[in-house]
């Protein structure tokens, strides 16, 4: 049975899309749902190549949900001299804004200069404006430099003995989890069949030793799928080095794991005006960042040898950020109990000997192992798009050599919007806005609500307005407000939503950014879940379950 691509990306058709993929001869067949897998899939699919995409978890489950949700410009590795770090991820943030601006923002940042600090004034000057220009950054939005009246105008909290100044310039905010889906779905629409939960088992080789495909499991039934691939691509963040033992090809480069936590205040405990980059006492760059009335802070960077599938907030992890925010924002004498909530990620670097996990570069390279197993690893968030476009220039590359008669066309994901990016670029976003939140009175929303839609699912809202009006009897029935209940319906059938912490964490975000509506909503989203996607007692129980875990270990630390 063939669906059809409006229904392809439907939680409901997974087991299909599973059998799609199996009576299929792919040419690419990417390992991993993160924002490399995605990218990987999207380049692939708009170059013409039959491309599948397989996730044992759901999308973005690892590190694309768990990052400090900027697309960087890369002033840190301007700090470590990695030139043409800065030049490319700068290049490449303004292209993933062109291309979906509603899940990428525009944040000035302000660097605080004290005396004795890591930056001086005049260095923080020649540093920014060499950044400018290596980033091609807009005219607008080039780097100032404020005094410390000026400074303390942008944030009254931040400490004032020693202050000397500070930068100020513009990095980009996103919703990392949000980014992945967008791109995912685009891959979607473009021709690649992907499923969430579907794990590779084992990988399937030719009598000569090449790899052929892979046995797959869905990790929802326990069904099983052959898949059969002419090139096989392992983007699956820190499990790289686990798909290349399979393959017998972990030798060389191998990977090293570290480990970075945020964590969450109410803005009426942590009341920042204005995001702030600034160093540590330890020397650690971190963030404090104001978003829909919180603030996050973060980042830890420490080595990581845990459980990879789910790192956590650590006791140690948590008292070390709470010393670094008061260090900053010494009024505020923050303290456990408000901690909001936290999320941990981990970084698939590629190891390097005598060197501080801060220090470690965040570069990207491709394996290509002797069974043809070719494996991404290392990289940023703001890089997957020319991250993709190597690995599948890569893959045209070794067809080429290998005979392949299929002729593939260059990239162009430069100019292909992500799904809801079709706004008329960054331009186009505040006006769509605008005349979305006057259209959803139509529909049973508030202005306020309509803005909020067209915001976070810019030119996708006209299908949520859509499915307000076939979705109030199942919102009443299960006592969920309209605006719930269509971003739930939605997630279920246009962005495969299997499970409850999928809803929450990956396609909201709430979660982390709002727990108490989590808390209040759960039961219901549960039970509305439940009917749609026919689960059996069992399910029910597990999945349930599962949220609770998480919203406990989002507030409490594991010791150690």
């Amino acid at each position: 049975m063939t669906i059809h691509n409006k229904e392809i990306f439907a939680a409901q058709n997974r087991e299909q899309v599973l059998k799609q993929m199996q009576q299929s001869q792919l040419d690419v067949l990417v390992i991993g749902g993160g924002i490399t897998g995605a990218g990987i899939a999207l380049d692939a699919a708009a170059r013409g190549m039959k491309v599948a995409l397989v996730e044992m978890q759901d999308f973005a489950a690892g590190t694309s949900s768990r990052s400090t949700k900027l697309v960087h410009g890369g002033l840190r590795y301007l700090k470590q001299l990695e030139i043409g770090v800065v030049a490319e991820v700068g290049k490449e943030r303004a292209i993933v804004y062109e291309n979906g601006p509603h899940v990428t923002t525009p944040e000035w940042m302000l660097l605080p200069l004290y005396k004795g600090g890591t930056f001086g004034k005049f260095s923080t000057s020649i540093g920014l404006r060499v950044y400018d220009f290596l980033a091609g950054v807009k005219r607008k939005e080039r780097r100032m430099m404020l005094n410390v009246e000026d400074t303390l105008f942008k944030e009254p909290l931040l400490k004032r003995d020693g202050l000397k100044g500070s930068g100020y310039y513009v990095e980009y905010r996103t919703d990392d989890a949000r980014l992945t889906i967008e791109v995912m779905k685009k891959a979607v629409e473009t021709g690649a069949l992907s499923v969430n939960y579907a794990k590779v088992e084992t990988l399937r080789y030719g009598k000569d030793g090449k790899i052929t495909g892979t046995l797959v499991k869905d990790m929802i039934n326990g069904a099983e799928y052959e898949l059969k691939a002419t090139k096989v691509i392992n983007a699956t963040g820190p499990w790289v080095d686990d798909i290349r033992e399979i393959d017998g090809s972990k030798k060389g480069k191998t990977l090293r794991l570290t480990k970075g936590v945020h964590v969450v205040f109410d803005q009426s405990r942590f009341p920042l005006r204005q995001a702030v980059y600034f160093d540590t006492p330890d020397g650690r760059m971190v963030f404090a960042i104001p978003r829909a009335g919180k603030t996050y802070f973060g980042t830890t960077d420490t080595n990581y040898k845990g459980n990879t599938v789910n790192p956590v907030m650590t006791l140690a992890d948590r008292t070390y950020l709470l010393q670094a925010v008061n260090f900053m924002f010494p009024d505020l004498k923050l303290v456990e109990a408000d901690v909001e909530s936290s999320w941990a990620g981990l970084r698939p670097l590629i190891q390097q000997e005598g060197k501080s996990p801060s220090e470690i570069s965040r570069r990207d390279e491709i394996f290509v192992s002797d069974s043809g197993l070719i494996s991404i690893a290392g990289g940023k968030l703001t890089g997957y798009r020319k991250m993709a476009e190597t690995v599948v220039d890569k893959v045209v590359e070794l067809l080429g050599q290998e005979g392949g008669s299929k002729a593939f066309a260059k990239s162009e994901t430069k100019t292909i919007t992500m799904s809801g990016g079709d706004l008329g670029g960054s331009k186009g976003f505040e006006p769509f806005v605008q005349k979305k939140s006057a259209e959803g009175a139509h529909y049973g929303f508030s202005k306020e609500e309509s803005a909020f839609l067209a915001q976070r699912y810019g030119s996708n809202v006209d299908q949520l307005f859509s499915l307000a009006q076939r979705t109030g009897a199942w919102a009443e029935t299960f006592e969920l407000p309209l605006i719930l209940a269509v971003q739930l319906r939605y997630a279920i059938e246009a962005e495969m939503t299997v499970k409850p912490t999928d809803f929450f964490i990956r396609r909201t975000g709430d979660l982390f950014f709002q727990i108490g509506y989590v808390q209040q909503w759960k039961t219901q989203v549960i039970a509305a879940m439940a009917n749609r996607l026919q689960w059996n007692d069992e399910q029910r129980t597990a999945y349930t379950l599962e949220l609770e875990e998480k919203l406990v270990e989002a507030v409490e630390p594991l010791k150690g």
